[in-house]
């Protein structure tokens, strides 16, 4: 299979410009773009939050609904994450039904969220056995310029941590804010040039190989790891890696406690 003239030419830019320690916006290899966190954007949500990682876009909306608890589960309420990613994001997206990596997408955010147990689905219960609260995550882009797992899982979790339970609407009760017991926060590496960089934008996508996602919780645990594409790491490669996702996460993590201390 011929392999296309564009990414070729910049797989080899990118290994050239690897070689002297560069990447083409003039970033180090593990620093992150421009970031912009905005929280309680959008007002038909229980929790929203907008994050810019330089011209990636992404909005998080928390909403609430009630559920039948299932049989095997009749204490626990339930969680679910979607991604929904149109083409008014860039040339690479299309109209129709969720693309394989827009469900990957919202699977990766939710297990990192899920596995982390920072959303306790026992609280969620109202009645065993007959009702519980649902806590649906809606992750929209609105600028594909790279690196949406890391904009869409922080956008996620920022909503989460501000979202309030509308008891009051549904006739259950008083309103109150959703129990949050932790900050689960993803950093992604992409392999560009033969060595992993951090926070790859667009291009470095386009002409990079594989990348990995990791999530982790306050005390420094890892909650999800995930591999995407093909190729290999090596032990050192990933000492390195969770090394810079450990200082990452923690600064990540701390703009987000200032914004809800803000709220």
């Amino acid at each position: 299979m011929a392999i296309p003239i564009i990414p070729s030419l910049l797989r080899d830019n990118l290994a050239a410009l690897a070689e002297d320690d560069q990447r083409l916006d003039g970033r180090a290899r593990f620093a992150g773009r421009d970031l912009e966190i905005e929280i309680d954007c959008l007002y038909n949500a229980e929790g929203s939050c907008r994050v810019r990682m330089g011209d990636t876009i992404v909005f998080a909306g928390v909403k609430f609904q009630i559920m039948t608890p299932y049989p095997d589960r009749p204490t626990q309420g339930g969680l679910m994450t979607s991604a929904e990613i149109r083409p008014v994001c860039g040339p690479n997206w299309e109209p129709g039904p969720p693309s394989e990596e827009s469900i990957e997408m919202g699977r990766v955010v939710d297990r990192g969220i899920r596995e982390s147990g920072c959303i306790n689905t026992t609280e969620l219960c109202i009645l065993p056995g007959e009702k519980a609260w649902q806590v649906i995550i809606d992750l929209f882009a609105i600028s594909d310029d790279g690196n949406m797992f890391d904009a869409f899982a922080l956008a996620a979790i920022a909503a989460l941590r501000t979202a309030t339970v509308p008891a009051e609407r549904f006739d259950v009760g008083e309103d109150y804010k959703l129990p949050v017991a932790g900050t689960p926060i993803m950093c992604s590496y992409q392999k560009v040039g033969g060595r992993f960089v951090y926070d790859a934008s667009k291009r470095e996508e386009l002409g990079g190989d594989e990348r990995i996602h990791i999530t982790l919780g306050d005390e420094g645990h890892v909650h999800s790891l995930q591999k995407g594409l093909r190729g290999i790491f090596t032990a050192d490669e990933f000492t390195e890696i969770m090394d810079t996702a450990q200082s990452r996460c923690a600064e990540l993590r701390e703009i987000v406690h200032k914004l809800e201390e803000s709220q």
